[in-house]
C-alpha cells in the first residue's frame, strides 16, 4: 500500500519548480528590458521581483511526525490497510511548500546617464534608465537555476523511493 503522504514530496518539489520557473521568467524579462527607457506609461522599465510565500503549516520536528503516525507491524492484518483505498486522482491539499504570491515592481530610483543625443534625454541631457543591475540579475538567474535543479533532484529521489516501495510489495 502506498500512502498518499508519499506523494506530498512530489507536490512540494513541483511547487518549488513552479516558483523557480517564474523567477527565471521574471529575471529574463528584466534582462531583456535593461535598455528600455520608455514604457506605455512614459517611464523607464521598472525591475520586477517575485514575491514567494510559504504555505502555512504547523511546524513540527521530522521525528515527531513519524512518532505519532507510527504503526507497529509484527504481521500484516486487515487493520493495517486504510478503510478507504487511496486514489491517485484524489485532491490532496499540500501541507507545506511555497508559491508565488505576486510579482511586484522594484521602487528604487532609476539610473541617470548623461546622453544629450538620446530621444528621451531631459533638458539637462540626462536619460532615466531602468533600475536594473545586469550582474545582480545574472546572480538571480543562477540562483533560480540551481534551485530548479535541486527541486528536480528531490523530485527524482521521491520517484525512486515510490518505485522502490512498489517493488517491496
Amino acid at each position: 500500500m502506498i500512502h498518499r503522504s508519499l506523494f506530498q514530496s512530489i507536490d512540494i518539489s513541483a511547487q518549488g519548480l513552479s516558483v523557480q520557473r517564474t523567477r527565471m521568467n521574471v529575471v529574463s524579462e528584466n534582462i531583456a528590458n535593461v535598455d528600455t527607457t520608455r514604457t506605455e506609461n512614459g517611464d523607464p522599465y521598472r525591475r520586477k521581483l517575485v514575491q514567494v510565500s510559504q504555505s502555512t503549516v504547523e511546524h513540527e520536528k521530522f521525528s515527531d511526525y513519524f512518532q505519532k503516525n507510527k504503526i507497529e507491524l509484527t504481521e500484516t492484518k486487515d487493520v493495517h490497510l486504510p478503510a478507504v483505498p487511496f486514489k491517485h486522482t484524489e485532491e490532496v491539499k499540500p501541507q507545506c511548500g511555497v508559491h508565488v504570491s505576486g510579482i511586484i515592481e522594484d521602487q528604487s530610483e532609476f539610473k541617470l546617464i548623461y546622453d544629450p543625443a538620446h530621444p528621451d534625454a531631459n533638458s539637462e541631457g540626462y536619460v532615466r534608465m531602468p533600475n536594473i543591475n545586469y550582474v545582480q540579475e545574472m546572480i538571480e538567474l543562477m540562483t533560480a537555476s540551481r534551485s530548479y535543479e535541486a527541486n528536480i533532484t528531490a523530485l527524482n529521489s521521491s520517484k525512486e523511493m515510490i518505485r522502490a516501495a512498489l517493488r517491496i510489495q
